[in-house]
């Protein structure tokens, strides 16, 4: 028997018009639609200093920090969307991964925000590759913390032109590798839950 999992959907990118913030919300609308409960985030709204070990010691995980690592905390699992900056994570994306790792006095078992978690990755560029390059340091930095990172994940070449009106990818390829990207990480947390 399986609970219905509580998934957090999001971007390493807060540009606006990003096209991994809207891949990040097609793949909560896949998830919602494979039985999840998805709460679509923004990481803009949770402003985070590089973290420093010094300015932590010195005054403490920032208010940012907090909130976004309690929201991470209060869900099951992940649908990240990343962007590649040459060839690798972007720095927003690491930087909050990094401060949600931290221990908080408040902790009852060490990193709250992973311990149990799982996630489905993904990218979107405007390039033929989709930003797949990126896709692998992301997946063993989530692994280091914990997380299981399903198999499948998906890289959205072309971005510029992937996405019909309503949001949706317009490639049945591309959509149905979302869709079974989704419906991975909510069979999977939901497993995990039960």
């Amino acid at each position: 028997m399986t609970r219905q999992p509580r998934l957090l959907a999001f971007a390493g990118s807060v540009r606006e018009g990003s096209f991994n913030r809207r891949l990040a919300a097609a793949a909560a609308r896949a998830a919602e639609a494979a039985g999840a409960a998805v709460t679509l985030a923004e990481l803009g709204h949770h402003p985070m200093p590089i973290y420093d070990g010094d300015l932590e010691e010195r005054e403490g995980m920032p208010e940012g920090a907090v909130r976004w690592r309690r929201l991470m905390a209060e869900h099951n699992g992940f649908l990240i969307a990343s962007p590649e900056y040459n060839s690798s994570t972007p720095a927003l994306l690491k930087n909050a991964l990094d401060w949600a790792s931290r221990r908080h006095p408040d902790d009852a078992a060490p990193r709250p925000a992973y311990r149990g978690k799982v996630a489905g990755i993904m990218s979107a560029s405007n390039g033929r590759l989709g930003g797949v390059r990126g896709l692998p340091h992301l997946r063993q930095v989530l692994t280091t913390l914990g997380v299981l990172v399903v198999p499948e994940q998906l890289a959205l070449h072309g971005a510029a032109d992937a996405f019909a009106t309503d949001g949706s990818l317009k490639d049945p390829a591309q959509a149905a590798l979302l869709d079974a990207l989704a419906r991975s990480v909510t069979r999977l947390t939901g497993l995990v839950r039960a």
